[in-house]
């Protein structure tokens, strides 16, 4: 599993029939890489979500039909830790001294 910020939907208006009606979010990770995911929880442009990859990315989508290889887990509430090295564990750090 991986964590993401959502920068907004990917509308198709063709596409291939194994994604089915499958919703698509843009995602970027905190090096500001995209990816595309299919989305069953409905996130929205600004949530944090994690992911799941590879052949269970089909079971969390809900239908093992569905062709993705990764697919939104669940959108993040809270969490305590901030990843090492980012700027708001650096300045968490800071303010702690």
């Amino acid at each position: 599993m991986d964590l993401f910020e959502v920068e907004g939907p990917l509308v198709c208006t063709r596409r291939i029939a194994g994604l089915k009606q499958a919703s698509l979010r843009v995602l970027r990770d905190a090096k500001g890489k995209r990816q595309v995911a299919t989305d069953p929880v409905g996130a929205r442009a600004g949530n944090q979500v994690f992911t799941v990859n590879g052949s269970a990315a089909r079971y969390a989508q809900g239908d093992f039909a569905v062709l993705t290889d990764l697919t939104i887990g669940g959108i993040i509430d809270d969490r305590d830790q901030a990843p090492a090295g980012s700027a708001t564990a650096a300045a968490a750090t800071s303010a702690a001294v």
